[in-house]
């Protein structure tokens, strides 16, 4: 279950909304507010709770990913990483070395794929 965090935004400051969040969120993991392994609010329940736009969330919460302060935990959603510090791979979930990512097929098959009929 995600924790209720104490994060305000103010419009008139010059400062991004996305900005805001993600100091606020940030200087909470320093001051050990937020434990590692806490699971944050999804980004749509930190958007209705501050009434702003789900992209600002999720761009907090990328750049926090990104500086390894969060990890993504798939479908349980974002919680506080351990160390706290950027993590080799930069943020991108890796096997091996190799990426996760899937190559897309065209739909066509190769030459060489096809069955052939005797």
């Amino acid at each position: 279950m995600a924790t209720k965090i104490n994060v305000r935004v103010n419009r008139k400051k010059p400062e991004s909304m996305t900005r805001q969040i993600r100091e606020q969120l940030n200087d909470l993991i320093d001051a050990g507010a937020l434990a590692a392994g806490t699971f944050l609010p999804s980004e749509r329940e930190l958007a209705n709770t501050l009434d702003v736009a789900r992209n600002v969330v999720r761009g907090a919460y990328e750049q926090l990913m990104e500086a390894g302060k969060l990890v993504s935990e798939g479908r349980k959603g974002r919680s506080v990483s351990g160390g706290g510090r950027k993590s080799s791979g930069g943020g991108r979930s890796t096997t091996g070395g190799r990426s996760t990512t899937k190559k897309r097929s065209s739909g066509k098959a190769s030459k060489g794929s096809k069955a052939r009929k005797k």
